[in-house]
């Protein structure tokens, strides 16, 4: 920090050479060209208080102005510059020039004056022939010569520091100086000390690497530096609390020094240095004494007005201001190091502690000012196309009505259920007045009520809007499609299919009216209609339309904007696939959802859920239960059970189905029937409902009951019912009705792995109890090898221990081997064959896809951009997959994995 302690001479500190006179040179003046006396103070430099540290960083890039003739510390206000040029100077171990220039100085003569006047007091032996000027206001070019000249002939280089340069506005100065510079060579080095770029030729110094430069980012603490700093003040801090502070502060050396003077002062220093406020601070004072009051009337305005905003461009100053002319202002700021940083581009932000205390500098000035400057901030943002900004300082100045209405009017509803922002909008909404009228702000209020599952309220906030909107003449576009979003996921929500159908028939039309600008800005709008249109259509049963909407989401390009409707399309795919018996196809699909939004760091939405929940059911069709628990964990994780009817009825299932593999019928029976209320039933949920309900009465030993669930559900033809109703046929002891039924179903390719599979067993089991052996291990081989490319392990539990027992003899056991049983049989005491365990630890669906990559040659890049994930996902899967089969290379990982039957 700059120059906020006593100079040097005080008490405690020792002297330097800088304030050492030459006794054998000549005697110079004591009085400057106007006949006022010299002030000593001007040519020592500043002692450094107590808890000044010292930063080897810095002293060792200062090190290197001792090889070029000028180095230039360039800083803001309190940035450090003269500290640190003080320490580092009194540690050289030789003699420095200093002087310290201040305002108001008259002109070169006295500049000339004063700077001879500090080299002959470091003891540079000047001769009486450079002479001294008489001229306050100009010297004398014979003067300079002989100057040059002589420091030209100096055995060793003498150091000029020449403080607050800045304050010397006068280009004839400069001019004077670069000429010395030039002609002393090498007897001179020449180190500025300043706020601003002097205006000496930089360019030509930089070119010939003839410069040492240290700038306001060098200048800036580190988190390091600063707890060392701190703890000078007998503060400790956690690192979290240390970088906190060096945010805020920009790493601003005044800035911490004074904040920590103030924390050693309170009850609690943490939470003063969290929680201070900057415009009621020792820092404000600093700053608006050495920033803003030292600039003219009307840059005092603009940044004032300016404060409000985070970044600011011309453009953006005129609309604040209200004035025009001002664009080279902001830059002049920044060459002044006025705590106005640079973004490129014409793009500015003033330093977060002085905008802080502008603000409330503002506040106190002109109280009804800042509303109105938010107000224009957001208007000017809204036309220039930066929507978020624009609603943030619609919401500051409390225009909701605005704000509503550019959300809505730039189509950008639908972020408030998708993309990265989705939480911002709803935290910035969420305060919005409730006397904020019109249609625009009763659409949001319904997004945001549907966004939060609440569909009562969401439904009234929308038929309100829809009544504005009926008796408007004229009623925009992106009203109206915005209102048909919002009409389609209610009709989502409340399970109507019919409804949404009729809402994306009425956006198809729209959509010709809206400005194909606004649709390609905000892909969302489009992907949520299909989506929800897409859900809809499963509860219907509609599988193959609700495929062609759902597939054409996930086809788009992805991005950040469309994630959560990729991710819930591609869960919605997974549950049509699982219901339809193609398991690996369920799997790739729900991990590939999982996936989508994790790589955009969305984190687990409550759209998520379904996924995890298909991947549950599927761990429970192959016994891995544990597994199934904790995705069923995952599923809960990802928020509050939802109202969406899809995602309900496959919580209830898997959950019930799980409980039904862990022996719990009674509470399976309790788990299956989804709590929603719809307009609609569905009838695979149905029937989930029923074919649940069927195997828990089973399971209880009720046969007769099992029957009767499923002799009345309404969609009694379904392979899925069927196949059911086979089992509970059989449980019964009519084996006969249990084939007819499972001859309805036709070849295996017409149904599902999961039908096809447990109408084979029906059929082996049938023989087996008929004494037919062998046309009950034909029929059991036949499902092993269905089951085993799904690894569908649940029926084979379930098909009774003769099915069991069979399952462990030859040759069926090398059917079984490795996938659902452990290997091959094992020796009995009387040599007949031990049945092995039927659960093993077995690769994961994930695991298996990265062994197959392995099997088809691809290498780890290969592997992680085919699965869609990263190098070291894949890499901590095959080690995993090593482990399980107990391998350390890849081609015995892919033998072994053959050989399992596993690929």
């Amino acid at each position: 920090m700059e120059r906020l302690s006593q100079p040097a001479g005080a008490p405690g500190e020792p002297s330097t050479s800088a304030g050492a006179e030459n006794p054998r040179g000549p005697t110079s003046p004591y009085v400057d060209p106007l006949g006022e006396p010299f002030l000593h103070t001007r040519f020592v430099p500043p002692a450094r208080p107590a808890t000044f540290l010292r930063r080897p960083r810095l002293a060792a890039h200062l090190d290197q102005s001792l090889d070029t003739p000028l180095t230039m510390v360039n800083g803001s206000a309190g940035a450090g510059k003269t500290l640190l040029v003080a320490d580092w100077a009194a540690r050289l171990g030789q003699p420095v020039a200093w002087f310290t220039d201040e305002a108001g100085d008259q002109g070169a003569g006295t500049f000339w004056a004063y700077v001879l006047h500090a080299l002959r007091l470091a003891g540079v032996p000047l001769s009486a022939r450079v002479g001294c000027p008489a001229d306050a206001g100009r010297v004398d070019h014979g003067l300079l010569a002989r100057l040059a000249a002589e420091l030209s002939e100096l055995e060793r280089p003498v150091l000029l520091v020449l403080d607050e340069f800045d304050r010397q506005p006068a280009r004839q100065v400069a001019e004077d100086l670069e000429f010395v510079l030039h002609h002393a060579a090498p007897g001179l080095r020449l180190v500025l000390v300043t706020r601003t770029e002097p205006l000496l030729p930089l360019h030509r110094y930089r070119a010939a690497g003839a410069i040492t430069e240290i700038r306001d980012a060098e200048l800036a603490f580190t988190p390091g530096e600063a707890a060392a700093l701190l703890d000078r003040h007998e503060l400790r801090l956690p690192d979290d609390a240390v970088r906190a502070l060096v945010e805020r502060t920009r790493g601003w050396a005044a800035g911490l020094r004074l904040c920590a003077l103030a924390a050693r002062e309170s009850g609690d220093p943490e939470a003063y240095l969290r929680e201070f406020e900057a415009g009621r601070s020792t820092i404000a004072d600093f700053l608006l004494a050495e920033v803003l009051k030292r600039q003219p009337a009307g840059t005092q305005d603009l940044l004032l007005r300016v404060s409000v905003v985070d970044r600011f461009c011309p453009g953006l100053v005129r609309a604040l201001t209200g004035r025009d002319g001002l664009e080279p202002v902001p830059a002049g700021l920044h060459r002044q190091n006025a705590f106005v940083e640079d973004l490129g581009h014409s793009w500015y932000r003033l330093h977060p502690l002085f905008a802080e205390i502008l603000r409330a500098h503002l506040r106190e000035r002109a109280p009804h000012l800042e509303p109105e400057l938010h107000r224009r901030a957001a208007r000017w943002l809204r036309d220039s196309g930066a929507l978020p900004r624009a609603l943030a300082h619609s919401a500051a100045a409390q225009d909701w009505e605005f704000a509503a209405g550019a959300l809505v009017g730039d189509l950008a509803i639908g972020q408030l259920f998708t993309g990265l922002r989705a939480d911002d909008l709803a935290g910035l909404f969420g305060r919005m007045a409730p006397e904020a009228a019109g249609t625009a702000a009763e659409l949001v209020r319904a997004a945001l009520e549907l966004s939060r599952n609440d569909v009562e309220r969401g439904l009234s906030h929308l038929r309100r809007a829809e009544g504005r909107l009926a008796a408007q003449r004229a009623p925009g576009a992106a009203e109206r499609l915005s209102c048909v979003l919002l009409e389609t996921l209610a009709a989502r929500l409340t399970g109507s299919p019919c409804r949404a159908e009729r809402a994306v028939a009425a956006a198809s039309e729209l959509r010709h009216e809206v400005p194909a600008r606004l649709l390609e800005e905000h892909p969302e709008l489009l992907a949520l209609l299909l989506t929800h249109l897409g859900s809809a259509r499963v509860w219907a049963g509609s599988f193959d339309a609700a495929r062609a909407a759902l597939s054409e989401v996930v086809g788009h390009p992805g991005g950040p904007a469309t994630a959560l409707p990729r991710q819930d399309c591609l869960a919605h795919l997974a549950l049509i696939d699982y219901l339809e018996g193609r398991l690996e196809s369920a799997e790739r699909e729900a991990l590939a959802a999982k996936a989508e939004t994790e790589r955009f760091g969305l984190g687990r939405p409550a759209g998520a859920a379904l996924g995890r929940l298909v991947l549950a059911a599927l761990a429970v069709e192959r016994d891995e239960l544990d597994q199934a628990e904790a995705l069923l964990a995952e599923a809960a994780a990802c928020g509050p059970a939802a109202p969406d009817p899809v995602t309900a009825a496959g919580r209830s299932l898997a959950t019930a189905r799980l409980l039904l593999a862990r022996g719990d019928p009674q509470a399976a029976l309790e788990a299956a029937a989804p709590a929603v209320t719809v307009h609609v039933a569905s009838p695979w949920a149905e029937l989930g409902t029923a074919l649940v309900a069927s195997a828990a009465h089973l399971a209880e030993g009720r046969p007769d009951t099992a029957l009767k669930v499923l002799e009345h559900v309404p969609h009694g033809g379904e392979p899925e019912c069927t196949a059911g109703l086979a089992w509970a046929r059989l449980a019964a002891g009519d084996r006969d009705a249990a084939i007819g039924l499972v001859d309805r179903l036709g070849p295996p390719g017409l149904t599902g792995t999961g039908v096809s599979v447990r109408a084979a067993l029906v059929r082996a089991r049938v023989a087996e109890e008929a004494g037919d052996v062998a046309t009950a291990r034909k029929l059991l081989a036949r499902a092993l090898l269905e089951g085993r490319r799904e690894r569908l392990r649940r029926p084979f539990l379930d098909a009774g221990p003769g099915i069991r027992r069979l399952v462990d003899t030859p040759p069926l056991q090398s059917l079984a081997a490795g996938w659902l049983t452990p290997g091959g049989p094992r020796p009995r005491d009387d040599g007949a064959a031990e049945p092995g365990p039927l659960v093993v630890e077995e690769l994961s669906g994930r695991e298996r896809e990265v062994v197959r990559c392995l099997g088809q040659l691809m290498t780890t890049e290969e592997i992680a951009a085919d699965l869609y994930v990263s190098v070291n996902t894949v890499k901590t899967h095959l080690k995993s997959a090593y482990r399980k089969l107990g391998v350390s290379r890849r081609g015995e990982a892919v033998r072994q994995a053959r050989a399992r039957g596993l690929l």
